[in-house]
């Protein structure tokens, strides 16, 4: 887990590759305070240390951003205020009623995170491509660079479904970039993971475990023809289909029987898991989430070292928990609920609004700005060590075969095949459903049905129904998509494909333009840059 970093990069809306001393911001990586690019002499064995500086980079996304910008402002959760803060100057506030502006922190860091990113690839594609770079017997150079490219493509992927037109520089430049369409760079994500799936290793052991192999690339290329429609016009099912049957025929992969095995401490032995993000408490440091989920007195549940903040505040929006079938056991392995306990069995109380009384946690909430201590569930997916020291020890899941699964699925039923479908639908289902098999079981026609979510907006715990103010299609499989997959930052892209993002109301939100699809590119970059414009409506 310790990469090798011998630069730093800076994307300020200019791009600028830099020999440095440091590692990027907040990854606590090896330094070499004497070495530079033109007085390093590289050896046998360090072109894997150099492509790890592009996968170490990762680490930035899964903080707080990835959850705030994919799904704080989706249907499925918020972070409200409460008595003991998480205001913060209304940069949560913002994310769920759609009202970010062109320097929203979380949004800024995001991009920068993906440029870094970007801009680490290239220069180890490029490093690596000199002919008199030195390859070890236990490497493989072209499988380094197709595996570098796959991450790019992977880093542009988020970039062109974030922002849309941006910035697509593919080597190291000193130039300040222009925008490319988010066409040409969709075009360049397919073009770039076509090309080097051939290269890439089709084997899944500890060698590539966190790298990109030939399934994590088809899993990425999956979903980028999944999305294809939203990000070109032009529908990609039947690609889509392809990539999900060769991960599916290819044997490396199985559902796990515990719906929650994926998720657990020390999950690097999951079967179901095709890409991750390696985290360790010691080597491999940033998730921390449950500091933001739990209460500060489940610091006794789970005899955690640091407290968590306040009262918490990432919570689930009751319309959505009223979806679940109660008989669905992700109901109860995914969120937090009920009267909450310390170790030792003993009752916890509340510390602010519900001083002294009874901490339960309940599914309601006045609305989607301010709450009570106890208002909502808190989300559970990642198991929380008992005595966590800081930092977590579970992988962060990026693409797992349920995924795989359901993009079939779902691309079936688009192109008229809903009984086929529907057995892919019912093979998920089966674990969630163990104690009542029977409602495993969905059909076409189940999945054709309107959603279960009651949108309307929220206020003094009375919710006032929306009512369908826009068209809905397959409301009953975009209902699967959110049980199975909840906290795991798809949210948005699936309400954005499904129709809902920028027209439905959930808690206190309400729409708030089309154009908040997108996120705005950050002022810093287009005030260093003008060759970048801003995304329409952020003027």
């Amino acid at each position: 887990m310790n990469s090798f970093i011998k630069y730093i990069c800076v994307f300020c809306g200019g791009i600028g590759l830099l020999t440095s001393t440091t590692a990027c911001t907040n990854l606590d990586e090896e330094t070499f305070s004497e070495i530079t690019e033109s007085t390093y002499k590289y050896e046998a064995g360090d072109a894997t240390k150099v492509v790890g500086s592009s996968y170490a980079n990762l680490r930035g996304f899964v903080g707080f951003n990835t959850y705030y910008i994919q799904e704080i402002c989706t249907d499925e959760t918020v972070q409200p205020a409460n008595q003991a803060g998480w205001d913060d100057g209304g940069v949560f506030r913002r994310m769920h009623l759609h009202s970010w502006n062109t320097n929203q922190a979380h949004v800024n860091e995001y991009w920068n995170c993906c440029y870094t990113g970007i801009l680490l690839a290239n220069r180890a594609i490029e490093i690596i491509s000199e002919d008199d770079f030195p390859i070890s017997s236990t490497e493989n150079k072209a499988s380094l660079i197709a595996e570098t490219r796959a991450l790019r493509a992977y880093y542009y992927w988020l970039v062109m479904d974030n922002w849309g037109d941006a910035p697509l520089v593919s080597a190291s430049t000193s130039e300040q970039p222009e925008k490319t369409s988010r066409v040409e760079i969709y075009k360049f994500v397919v073009q770039e993971l076509t090309e080097c799936m051939n290269d890439l290793s089709e084997q899944k052991d500890a060698s590539n475990y966190g790298r990109f192999n030939k399934w994590g690339a088809k899993a990425l290329l999956a979903n980028v023809y999944l999305n294809a429609e939203v990000y070109t016009g032009t529908p990609q099912w039947e690609a889509c289909i392809k990539e999900c049957n060769d991960i599916l025929n290819s044997g490396q992969y199985q559902l796990e029987s515990d719906y929650l095995a994926p998720f657990k401490v020390y999950n690097e032995g999951s079967v179901e898991n095709i890409f991750v993000i390696p985290f360790d408490a010691v080597y491999a440091q940033g998730f921390e989430i449950y500091k933001a989920i739990l209460h500060a007195a489940n610091q006794a549940t789970y005899k955690l070292q640091d407290s968590p903040w306040g009262p918490g505040s990432y919570k689930a929006v009751p319309q959505f928990i009223n979806t679940y079938d109660p008989d669905d056991e992700r109901l109860d392995m995914t969120w937090i609920q009920g009267q909450q306990y310390a170790a030792d069995g003993t009752p916890l109380k509340g510390s602010y609004d519900m001083m002294g009384k009874p901490l339960v946690f309940v599914n309601s909430m006045p609305d989607g700005i301010f709450t009570g201590e106890a208002d909502g569930f808190r989300l559970q997916k990642y198991e929380i060590q008992e005595e966590c020291k800081t930092f977590m020890n579970n992988d962060f899941v990026i693409f797992r075969l349920a995924q795989v699964y359901m993009m079939k699925a779902e691309c079936l039923l688009r192109t008229g095949k809903a009984d086929e479908a529907a057995q892919l639908v019912t093979t998920v289902r089966q674990r969630a459903f163990r104690n009542h098999p029977e409602k495993a079981k969905v059909t076409g026609n189940d999945l054709k049905q309107p959603s279960k979510y009651v949108y309307g907006t929220v206020s003094d715990y009375v919710l006032t129904p929306q009512g369908k103010s826009y068209p809905e299609q397959f409301g009953r499989f975009y209902d699967e998509l959110g049980w199975e997959f909840v906290g795991e930052t798809m949210r948005r892209r699936d309400m954005i494909r499904f129709g809902h993002f920028t027209k439905a109301e959930w808690l206190s939100h309400k729409p708030n333009g089309d154009f908040r699809s997108l996120f705005p590119i950050p002022q810093e970059a287009v005030d260093a840059n003008p060759n970048l414009k801003q995304n329409p409506a952020y003027e």
